[in-house]
């Protein structure tokens, strides 16, 4: 252990996480990001990127599930799906699994993090890039919603914190956008931080969504990477209907009829995913 480098996540900055680097397998810094990938015996191989943990082998599972299975059988008619982000492709590969979807865009703005993830996460993506439904975009999350007229039964946005190139995705006018690029029954979904130590973004976010969209929630999951609690997902549809549908029974049949399998996701973790801890209600009503 003497001979190892520990590896300090600097997203905040008066703590963080360490990390043992039992083995070092990449690190450079490319035109839009600061990368490092490497190995650690408990968490297997660890991506940062711009000095803040992206995804690991060990967890990754409960975040890309949480993040498409929750809007996909909330709707129940996901055909076309936007992805802004998700260079790892473990976004893509959830995606893919739900054969009744018929055009997938994703639009990465570094062709470099995908090539990297190709080569040291190939179980994130499982050859989903090879898809014949996927359309891959190198672009700008803000640009490409701006001038697309495409529209979309659902936005997933994968992306980093919101620091660097990543502030595009966390401002009103990109939520504007995807609000525009929905179809009438479209849902909208972003990673949204560790409303612990992240309250402010949190708050900032739901504010912005509910300008543009009459259902606007967070929800949340348990994920062992992202320090400081539980993660948020910020939610936002104009299909006020879909708050009626959603009941263990019709979410029961909707998975069952997929004959899917899933190691976090279910029914019941989807409904219980939006019953929020009462510290972030609060923080919300006095927001």
């Amino acid at each position: 252990m003497a001979n190892k480098k520990i590896w300090h996540e600097k997203l905040y900055c008066h703590l963080g996480q360490y990390f043992l680097i039992d083995k070092l397998l990449y690190e450079t810094k490319t035109e839009y990001h600061k990368v490092i990938i490497f190995e650690n015996s408990n968490f297997g191989k660890i991506m940062a990127i711009d000095d803040i943990v992206q995804t690991t082998e060990k967890d990754e599972f409960i975040y890309h599930e949480m993040m498409t299975h929750i809007p996909i059988f909330s709707h129940g008619s996901i055909k076309n799906v936007l992805i802004i982000g998700g260079g790892d492709g473990g976004i893509l590969r959830e995606i893919c699994k739900h054969k009744d979807i018929k055009n997938i865009t994703m639009v990465e703005i570094d062709i470099n993090i995908i090539n990297l993830c190709k080569k040291y996460f190939p179980n994130h993506n499982k050859n989903a890039y090879e898809d014949s439904r996927l359309k891959l975009i190198i672009d700008d999350g803000l640009n490409f919603t701006k001038k697309t007229k495409e529209k979309f039964d659902l936005i997933i946005s994968d992306s980093t914190d919101p620091l660097g190139c990543g502030k595009n995705l966390f401002r009103s006018e990109f939520y504007y956008n995807c609000k525009n690029c929905l179809d009438k029954n479209g849902i909208f979904v972003a990673q949204n931080g560790v409303f612990f130590l992240q309250k402010n973004e949190t708050i900032t976010t739901y504010k912005k969504l509910k300008k543009y969209f009459y259902d606007t929630k967070l929800y949340h999951a348990a994920i062992p990477t992202y320090y400081g609690g539980i993660m948020i997902f910020a939610w936002g549809t104009n299909n006020i209907e879909l708050n009626k549908k959603r009941n263990l029974i019709n979410l029961q049949s909707r998975i069952k009829s997929t004959k899917l399998d899933f190691n976090y996701y279910n029914a019941k973790i989807h409904i219980s995913s939006f019953y929020l801890p009462q510290y972030i209600l609060n923080a919300l009503n006095e927001s």
